[in-house]
């Protein structure tokens, strides 16, 4: 009989994951696999439960960082996460002492403060966007090769 509820847990971790496409549940649905073989071959319902519980950590830890690595490979990055690394034009003085300056990034107006507190960068620089805080990009002095 517990061989059915293995089957439901099986059928409804799977749907989760179907459903949410998260890697989440997979790994417990293959634990309520092998609990539910466990059954049909007569174990205990405490092994069954251990090897449920066994299998899907051992699965969650083992293989969940390379399923990860190689099926969510193309997250496509967000607005904010697109624009770190991007080329900027400080348009007024950036002073983090007196929270002033802004800069253009792809056409549009930013507040823009310092990555460096001490720093003051004068308006017509070229700087690289380090982070974006709230509304506000952190940027950085960009250096010219020579």
């Amino acid at each position: 009989m517990e061989s059915v509820y293995w089957l439901i847990l099986l059928a409804a971790l799977l749907v989760i994951e179907i459903i949410t496409l998260g890697l989440t549940t997979i790994w417990f649905a293959i634990g309520a696999f092998f609990a539910f073989v466990g059954s049909l071959i007569g174990l205990s319902v405490f092994i069954q439960i251990v090897l449920f519980v066994v299998v899907s950590v051992l699965m969650l830890y083992f293989t969940r960082p390379v399923a990860v690595k190689f099926f969510n490979n193309r997250t496509v990055k967000t607005n904010y996460q697109s624009l770190i690394g991007k080329e900027a034009r400080v348009l007024t003085r950036i002073d983090n002492f007196n929270a002033t300056g802004s800069a253009s990034l792809d056409g549009q107006e930013w507040t823009a403060r310092a990555a460096d507190d001490e720093k003051i960068i004068e308006a017509g620089v070229k700087v690289t966007v380090v982070d974006i805080v709230g509304v506000k990009l952190i940027v950085k002095e960009k250096r010219e090769e020579m």
